[in-house]
């Protein structure tokens, strides 16, 4: 039922502020759209069934229905505010005088027509007869004894089709997390086989685990504090101060929030956010969808010059091959540069010249949730203190994000207690929110990444790359680029396992280039980041405008800043000793 708007009317009951992909649909409003998040994978294009029906609801009206009586729900005389709903009223809301259900009640019946116009039961038995083959052909080829003579060829193999599957998972129907754990299943499978003894795979195994299981540990803690900081509505103190509309000023003004804003956040949020704030500004336009290009640079930039700005630069950092300080003073200049220059080209193109400084009223400003300014800062706080945390404590920077996460899920209880009716902005409610499979995604990426690297594939695969291309800027800028193609995560965790501290010590310029390259390169493409996977999808932005109209400017901005980095470096620029006594920036 790929094809078919299967999302279930039992969700509609529910507050429309719930995270349903109903609600993603319709809610007018910056934290409404941040639900969109769920059905965004972290690199790829949204699921069809979400675009097919969105476009549908559209047509039909019924997204345009559901707007307006959101609009009108927030009247005084219209039911209760947006904060103090259970769901049920909300429902009732969308029953017009007459008793007749609106279109949005009766998405399973036209889901159940759906189906049955596009239902083919030729196609569907040979997907299954084709899944059924390749898993007794796996089965077969487990047991035979060319896998353990041939490890590294039946690995290749594997992680090729692996990876496969992911990138075209669109057109198999196939979700990609479940493909990247069946994929690190089978690898560390044959890894067992082909080892000297069981004993040694499982010895490795528990330590890629342990390795991966703090990334893993990181990425759930800082995604339920960003959630809990989205439910309070607390990113409106930072996009209701942007109140300038002169199209130029406005350009460089969302570009440098977005930038500052993403190197504590991730990329994704940070998009949703201001794409958000840039609905409430700026009028559907070309304009508007420049402003939303510049938001995925912007955040790739941003999130580039900090360990907790991006997953990539959160991997080197946990792992050791950067730290906090050399990190920041590296690579700050180097991702300004990657954002200023495509802005300042982008200041001189006729969409900009020629835009107006109208304002959108297409959506209606929301209150913040109670006590949403102490969450706010409190969660951002959070975020802050783990660099600190690690520097202080020496443990890992996970069990920072987790004291962070207890702090906020102990004072969203208290501030909280008793009111049945906020059930919606404590933690339990932020766990069932957030992006669950993006993190399952990670993990079958990385253990499958670590099989490689216990079965030796990727030091031989270094070799080679230092066998034929001796320069190591020349690799990471290479990493870079291909980065707009392939999701970055594997291709910062294959780095990591091809060349370790011995082949460049922390913080060599190696490291700190694979950290910028891998994460402002997925700007290059509107499929190369998760920023422009959410942007495509919020705005309706075609792969081939984002080609035509912002690959160039950002093109330009990667070179500039790899030129700026290695200009810096010979140049030795450096923080003033008085920042580097801050321990936010001297622990490593």
């Amino acid at each position: 039922m790929a094809s078919s708007c299967s999302f279930g009317s039992q969700l509609l009951p529910r507050s429309l502020s719930h995270r349903t992909p109903a609600a993603a649909t319709y809610a007018p409003s910056s934290l409404g759209i941040a639900r969109f998040r769920l059905q965004i994978y972290p690199r790829f294009r949204p699921l069809p069934a979400f675009s097919s029906c969105f476009e549908r609801w559209q047509r039909s009206g019924v997204i345009v229905r559901a707007e307006e009586e959101a609009r009108d729900s927030s009247h005084p005389q219209r039911g209760r505010a947006a904060g103090g709903s259970d769901g049920i009223g909300e429902y009732k809301e969308l029953m017009d005088r007459s008793g007749v259900c609106d279109p949005l009640c009766s998405v399973d019946e036209v889901s159940s027509q759906d189906f049955k116009a596009n239902y083919q039961p030729k196609t569907d038995l040979l997907k299954a007869l084709t899944i059924l083959i390749s898993a007794l052909a796996g089965a077969t080829a487990i047991n035979h004894s060319w896998v353990a003579e041939n490890q590294d060829a039946a690995m290749a193999l594997v992680f090729v089709l692996g990876y496969a599957g992911i990138i075209f998972e669109e057109s198999l129907a196939f979700n990609k997390s479940g493909v990247g754990l069946l994929m690190a299943v089978c690898l560390w499978v044959i890894r067992s086989i082909g080892a000297p003894s069981t004993d040694i795979a499982v010895t490795e195994l528990t330590r890629a685990s342990a390795e991966v299981g703090e990334i893993v540990f990181f990425l759930l803690g800082a995604m339920t504090i960003v959630e809990i900081i989205d439910a309070h509505q607390g990113f409106k103190l930072v996009t209701d101060n942007i109140t300038t509309r002169k199209p130029r000023v406005l350009l460089w003004v969302v570009g440098f929030v977005t930038f500052f804003l993403s190197s504590v956040l991730d990329n994704l949020t940070s998009t949703i956010v201001m794409v958000s704030l840039l609905r409430k500004l700026v009028p559907p336009s070309e304009y508007r969808r420049i402003l939303g290009a510049v938001v995925v640079i912007a955040a790739n930039a941003g999130g580039a010059w900090t360990p907790i700005g991006d997953v990539t630069t959160t991997m080197l950092w946990i792992h050791g091959q950067i730290s906090t300080l050399a990190t920041m003073k590296g690579l700050f200049i180097p991702s300004a540069v990657s954002l200023a220059v495509p802005l300042a080209l982008m200041s001189l193109t006729t969409e900009v010249n020629g835009a107006t400084g109208q304002s959108s009223t297409v959506l209606a400003s929301e209150k913040m949730a109670p006590r949403g300014q102490l969450v706010f800062a409190v969660g951002f706080g959070a975020l802050l203190f783990v660099p600190v945390f690690k520097a202080i404590t020496g443990l890992p920077p996970y069990m920072g994000i987790l004291f962070g996460l207890g702090v906020l899920w102990i004072l969203t209880d208290a501030i909280h207690y008793g009111d049945e009716e906020r059930q919606k902005l404590k933690v339990p409610q932020a766990l069932s929110r957030i992006d669950t499979q993006g993190v399952l995604f990670f993990l079958g990426i990385l253990l499958s990444v670590s099989s490689l690297e216990a079965a030796g594939i990727l030091r031989e695969l270094a070799n080679y790359l230092d066998a034929h291309i001796p320069n190591a800027q020349l690799i990471a800028s290479a990493i870079g680029v291909v980065s707009a193609i392939i999701d970055n995560v594997p291709l910062v965790a294959a780095t990591m396992g091809m060349y370790d501290l011995t082949s460049f010590p922390q913080d060599a310029d190696f490291w700190q280039l694979i950290a910028f390259c891998a994460g402002t390169g997925g700007s290059m493409l509107i499929i190369g980041s998760a920023a422009g996977v959410a942007f495509m999808g919020m705005e309706k932005a075609d792969f081939f405008w984002y080609l035509r109209k912002v690959s160039g400017f950002a093109f330009a901005g990667y070179a500039a800043g790899i030129a700026a980095y290695l200009a810096g470096q010979n140049l030795h620029f450096s923080l003033p000793t008085s920042l580097a006594e801050i321990p936010l920036l001297s622990g490593s």
